[in-house]
């Protein structure tokens, strides 16, 4: 009896913090409203369905032609300069670099494997993909978020547990998401730190709840435009009603709300409810923050930041006001040149047969009855198109470029200014860049913060020594081990550079070479440099065709790996001077290497020099 009683009592109060959760997240998708329909708005001008606007009550609707015969044409400026600013974007994405906090030794070896992590990290989860999603939303929207989590179903596997279930050693997942997913507690937060609890929310199948969960719910259609976007053929427009609407069938939203570590619950506290079920309760899961502290785990991006608000703006936002004007001046153009070609006729009452004249004009050839004594049906002088038309429009073009941050040259890969040298040319490109400087600060501080947290989390979750791999020099795979106590996100110093284009390495190559600094102290091209030079330029497979060496100094990287494992012997037809420089160039390094490890590779070099006697 007491058991039955305590189980129920467990039920209600299960039963009240779903309740508690839900009418939370009702309230803060209530408080936001007005917001996610200006998202909506950008999202419709972007498409291409820029004549809707917002109702009285804050809805997205329709806007009517004021007369049947009325042009009503987009010419869409927003698309090609958000295509411009993303393309901008890319060129500067920031990649991530560790810098030791000190020059210790220690500090020093640390730098370097969480460089290493994070190079290899950056493959795995395609992080230049998911900063692409990241910086189309915030561009669009204003804000978008990245969520960093520790997937225990990702990576190798490890043996099984006692259901015959395989079990991982998981692995970080990095995932964008959009401004529609989160509700923070407050709209007048300047940043994630000020933010004390935060509900991400989205629509998923009943049958992905029920395999993470195990919980089998009834599931139900899903209609509300984030969380089942609306698509239609003219855009994110929401369709009429009797139209069929896209949803998600089956579904239900899922909701996570997340609360910072406070003095009811020193470790935070998530809570995970779908329909009327809570899934999940339980302290913040990850030890993400400085020091081991739990924090959320998400990360804002905004485009442009606004003064008092959590959520930012975009320059869609500032263009929108535009676009309607340039509309309106094209679209009224266009009637006027109809006017001109097509022409207006005026006639006398009863003179002609007037339907008829409206239905067929006037066609090439047409024979015009019309009655006699009356005067004949002549066309309105309509004059010629005022200049006002091409003054406003041109005012208008000139405004989207104040407005965008986005020059002519950037745009249109047109040159206004008539600048001809490369310098002028260069300048001019530079300042679209200082134009786009807060977004691109955004992208910079946020991929610097995944970075902490991907540290943070592989020093919490890589319990056993794991291995890893990464694309090293000349884009040969290579490998490293490491564990928890290796890490240390807090005792390193987070830089953001930049990855050169094919194109800026071909130059700095081709520049250190006429310089001669590539070149030993007799003024030669070592084997080594000119296999490096080559790679680097592009012709790596070729020079291993014809040239042996570039396949010892493979062999000598393989060794090296296998080297922090066991005992190598030299082998009697390597080449040895080859083999000595790099088994060297590895112990000089000091990567990731012990006592043992670097005493097998002295003995190493003993047995090539032996050898090579």
């Amino acid at each position: 009896m007491k058991e039955t009683m305590q189980r129920e009592a467990e039920a209600r109060r299960r039963r009240e913090i779903a309740r508690e959760v839900q009418e939370d997240f009702a309230a803060r998708r209530e408080a936001r409203r007005q917001l996610e329909r200006g998202w909506e708005l950008n999202m419709n001008f972007v498409s291409g369905n820029q004549f809707c606007d917002l109702s009285p009550l804050g809805e997205i609707e329709e806007e009517d032609a004021a007369f049947y015969w009325q042009s009503r044409r987009a010419f869409n400026h927003v698309a090609p300069t958000l295509d411009t600013r993303l393309a901008r974007l890319a060129k500067v994405r920031p990649s991530l670099a560790v810098r030791a906090f000190s020059d210790s030794d220690e500090d020093i070896k640390t730098a370097r494997l969480c460089s290493n992590i994070l190079r290899a990290v950056k493959g795995k989860v395609d992080l230049d993909g998911v900063i692409s999603r990241a910086t189309l939303w915030s561009e669009t929207c204003g804000t978008s978020f990245y969520k960093v989590v520790w997937n225990f179903e990702d990576g190798k596997v490890i043996g099984t547990d006692a259901e015959g279930k395989s079990l991982h050693e998981g692995d970080v997942n990095v995932v964008a998401l959009s401004p529609f997913e989160i509700y923070p507690d407050s709209l007048t937060a300047q940043g994630m730190e000020e933010v004390k609890s935060l509900i991400h929310a989205k629509a998923v199948p009943v049958s992905e709840i029920a395999e993470k969960f195990g919980v089998r719910l009834a599931g139900k259609r899903i209609e509300a435009f984030p969380l089942a976007p609306y698509s239609s053929a003219s855009g994110w427009k929401r369709p009429a009603d009797g139209d069929v609407r896209p949803a998600l069938e089956d579904s239900e939203i899922l909701i996570e709300r997340y609360v910072r570590p406070n003095g009811t619950y020193p470790e935070g506290r998530l809570e995970i409810v779908a329909g009327d079920e809570l899934l999940y309760e339980g302290p913040l899961p990850y030890r993400n923050g400085e020091r081991g502290e739990r924090v959320l785990p998400f990360i804002r991006q905004t485009c442009i930041p606004l003064a008092g608000a959590f959520f930012g703006t975009s320059v869609v936002d500032r263009m929108i006001p535009l676009q309607r004007a340039y509309n309106a001046v094209r679209n009224r153009k266009h009637e006027f040149l109809n006017r001109l070609s097509m022409g207006v006729l005026t006639v006398e009452d009863g003179s002609v047969d007037a339907e008829e004249l409206a239905a067929d004009g006037l066609c090439p050839g047409k024979v015009l009855v019309y009655r006699q004594g009356s005067p004949a049906p002549a066309f309105l002088d309509c004059g010629a198109i005022p200049d006002e038309f091409e003054k406003e429009e041109e005012r208008i073009a000139n405004e989207f470029v104040l407005v965008s941050g986005m020059s002519e040259i950037s745009r249109n890969s047109a040159n206004p200014t008539n600048v001809t040298s490369a310098t002028g040319l260069q300048l001019l490109l530079d300042q679209d860049i200082n134009r786009m400087h807060m977004s691109v600060e955004s992208v910079e501080r946020a991929v610097k913060e995944v970075g902490k947290q991907i540290l943070h989390l592989y020093k919490q979750f890589s319990a056993a020594r794991r291995l890893m791999s990464m694309t090293g020099t000349g884009g040969h795979t290579e490998l490293f081990y490491f564990d928890a106590s290796d890490i240390s996100a807090d005792d390193v110093t987070f830089e953001t550079g930049y990855d050169r284009t094919p194109e800026q390495v071909r130059e700095d190559i081709l520049s250190l070479l006429a310089l001669g600094l590539l070149k030993d102290g007799e003024g030669n091209l070592s084997d080594d440099a000119r296999n490096k030079v080559l790679d680097a330029l592009g012709y790596g497979s070729f020079e291993n065709a014809r040239d042996i060496s570039a396949l010892h100094i493979r062999k000598a990287e393989r060794e090296n790996v296998e080297l922090a494992h066991g005992e190598v012997e030299a082998d009697e037809y390597d080449d040895h001077d080859l083999h000595v420089t790099e088994h060297l160039r590895a112990l000089l390094s000091g990567a990731e290497q012990d006592a043992a490890t670097k005493e097998r590779i002295v003995r190493h070099l003993r047995s090539h020099r032996r050898k090579g006697e």
